[in-house]
């Protein structure tokens, strides 16, 4: 049966999106044929501005309509912890802890050989130099919060070897920092309960 080609290329776009698989492809897009045309409307006026309308944080690379960001630019939060994680998707699983009051770096993934990404094509030289800045003195622990993978792992030793090549900076010692117990091998933060990652927080361990 051949399908009608809007639905057809419909179907092709959405099993370009991760985790949708041909058969999810093709229910989601007959599903969409039942919803009314203003909510198609503003379904897709949504997509259209996701990357329109938002940019990088230019301190912590996290996703924001604001540069720097709300989290970056709050006088309240603890400006000596920087939380490294792999994607923006970890710091609403912090933030939903609603007990962490440091700021966050973005990798935007992990190094994996396989995939072909290594430390050139991540956030991590944006790292260092955000901690050698003079007016960065005030960073006294970076808390390497890559997920518990091998890429994860991978990412957090080479981090943390690029991090002690630059310090101790202007004669203050900073303490570089790996979530602890609480996180299961394999498991990714995004997915953590709130409970699970203050435990993993409280439990970090020194590099």
């Amino acid at each position: 049966m051949k399908i009608a080609r809007p639905l057809s290329n419909l179907i092709d776009s959405f099993q370009k999106l991760p985790g949708i698989g041909p058969k999810t492809a093709q229910r989601l897009s007959y599903y969409l044929l039942h919803v009314p045309q203003s909510e198609l409307d503003s379904f897709s006026r949504a997509v259209l501005r996701v990357k329109r309308d938002t940019k990088l944080c230019g301190v912590c690379k996290n996703i924001s309509e604001t540069d720097p960001c709300p989290i970056c630019d709050d006088n309240n939060r603890d400006k000596s912890q920087v939380l490294v994680v792999e994607q923006p998707l970890d710091i609403l699983a912090f933030e939903r802890t609603g007990k962490y009051n440091g700021v966050y770096h973005v990798l935007h993934g992990a190094i994996n050989p396989l995939d072909n990404i290594g430390p050139d094509e991540l956030y991590i030289e944006d790292l260092v130099i955000r901690v050698k800045k003079k007016e960065s003195k005030k960073i006294k622990e970076v808390v390497v919060a890559t997920n518990p993978t091998m890429e994860g792992e991978a990412t957090a030793m080479y981090l943390t070897k690029r991090l002690r090549e630059e310090v101790p900076v202007n004669g203050d010692v900073l303490v570089i920092t790996r979530l602890g117990r609480g996180i299961p091998t394999g498991a990714s933060l995004e997915f953590a309960d709130e409970t699970t990652l203050m435990e993993a927080m409280e439990g970090r361990r020194a590099l």
